[in-house]
């Protein structure tokens, strides 16, 4: 092995490490299962370690980056498989970014970055040639550039776009399709089960119940948890929010691996058993762009990271899950969210041929630029006091062809460096070399 290659190694290690050391130490089951995950494939490592693309973009000049572009709201964690389908509070249902969890104040242009390194990761397991990657990662950041553009030349209300079932067509529609044929009842039958005329969680080995102790501290959580919904949102029939039952919960995604979990279910619009809702409550954890950027007001700004968490969707996306809120448990913060039946993630397995991709790849750049500009002045959050869209243009200026290729540059090129990572990655894991974490 190189010189470099051991030093990327270690470098590859240590971040990990570092962002996970906690967890590791708390749940190193849990984490050799994420780890394992991780070692899939290229795209499951680049999924799974956020920390390491943000330690390496922190390293280096940003020329979109100012004042006001080095510090707006990001996803923090995009990638072509963070998109999917919600019933938003209006009920609505919308294809959108999704999953919060890395959402933090960080330069625009990551997002884009981290987004076409893992469009060209997907895109290379596809096994499409170079030319074709580049020609659909200008599709997305040239469609961002427009979404961006219209915002900055009309009175659009930002908040209000969408992509719905109305507006769209090829994967996206479909897929709105698929998520409204399907119902909470289906979700509570395979959940649940009824016995002397009542509902209760199945027990398996992703949900286990708790004892009194355990239950008395989550029921507690959740008491503390319905002051976090907005008066506006919170129902006031004397029935909503009756706790049935809670379990302890695994089996998230291999970014939520090692981290506490619970079901809680409750009464709905009314006692019909058709009616229960499963709410999901789950541990915050610290964002991998935090670990990169210096902003004591948006570090003072939350409780906890639940809080911000949940406080990122409110600010990134219009109509939100009605029950979104938060809650802590011994002192941890817990996003809490309905577990709907309604989400659904775009699924990219059937999507094999470029021109297949090229107008879903524009829907997604517009989905991006709305997140970023949505979040300014305009929101109900006051982290971000500018005009995201203005601030972009005028960083661009009339560089846009040059943006639109750096980015594109830098994403290919870091896909294959994220390749040449897992490879490193499996290899240290294999001899055993995360700290507290053997691969036996």
């Amino acid at each position: 092995m190189s010189t470099a290659d051991v030093e990327r190694r270690r470098r590859v290690v240590d971040a990990l490490t570092e962002a996970f050391a906690d967890l590791l130490e708390a749940d190193p089951r849990g984490f050799r299962t994420k780890f394992r995950k991780m070692a899939a494939d290229p795209f499951a490592f680049f999924r799974g370690s956020a920390c390491v693309f943000f330690a390496d973009v922190a390293a280096e000049e940003d020329p979109w980056a100012d004042d006001r572009t080095g510090r707006v709201w990001i996803h923090g964690d995009l990638h072509t498989e963070n998109f999917g389908t919600y019933m938003n509070s209006e009920g609505v249902l919308v294809f959108d970014v999704n999953d919060f969890d890395e959402a933090y104040l960080g330069h625009f242009s990551w997002d884009l970055r981290r987004f076409v390194a893992s469009l060209a990761l997907m895109c290379w397991q596809k096994a499409f040639p170079e030319d074709r990657i580049r020609r659909l990662a200008t599709d997305y950041v040239e469609a961002y550039m427009d979404q961006v553009d219209r915002y900055a030349r009309t009175d659009d209300d930002l908040g209000e776009f969408a992509l719905r079932l109305d507006n769209t067509d090829g994967p996206v529609h479909r897929l709105l399709q698929q998520a409204r044929g399907r119902t909470r009842f289906a979700l509570l039958d395979q959940m649940t089960e009824v016995h002397d005329h009542e509902r209760r969680f199945r027990d398996s080995d992703k949900a286990r119940h708790l004892d009194a102790a355990q239950r008395s501290k989550v029921v507690a959580a959740f008491q503390r948890y319905l002051e976090t919904i907005p008066p506006a949102r919170r129902s006031t029939r004397a029935v909503f929010y009756d706790v049935k039952d809670v379990v302890a919960t695994t089996g998230f995604g291999i970014g939520s691996a090692g981290l506490p979990a619970y079901n809680v279910l409750i009464e709905g619009f009314d006692q019909a058993l058709e009616n229960d809702i499963v709410l999901s409550l789950k541990q915050g954890n610290r964002p991998a762009a935090s670990r990169v950027v210096d902003d004591p007001r948006a570090a003072g700004l939350f409780e906890h990271d639940g809080h911000r968490t949940v406080v990122s969707p409110r600010a990134l996306q219009a109509h939100t899950d009605q029950f979104l809120g938060w809650t802590t448990i011994d002192d941890v913060g817990f996003v809490v969210a309905e577990l709907s039946p309604y989400e659904s993630d775009l699924e990219w397995a059937e999507i094999t041929e470029p021109e297949q991709m090229a107008p879903l790849l524009a829907d997604l750049g517009r989905a991006t630029a709305k997140v970023h500009c949505a979040s300014d002045e305009d929101s109900d959050e006051d982290l971000v006091d500018f005009q995201v869209e203005e601030a972009i243009l005028a960083v661009i200026g009339d560089r846009r062809a040059e943006f639109v290729a750096d980015v594109v540059d830098f994403g290919v090129a870091y896909a294959e460096t994220a390749r040449h990572d897992h490879a490193l990655f499996v290899e240290a894991f294999r001899a055993g070399e995360i700290a507290g974490l053997a691969a036996t």
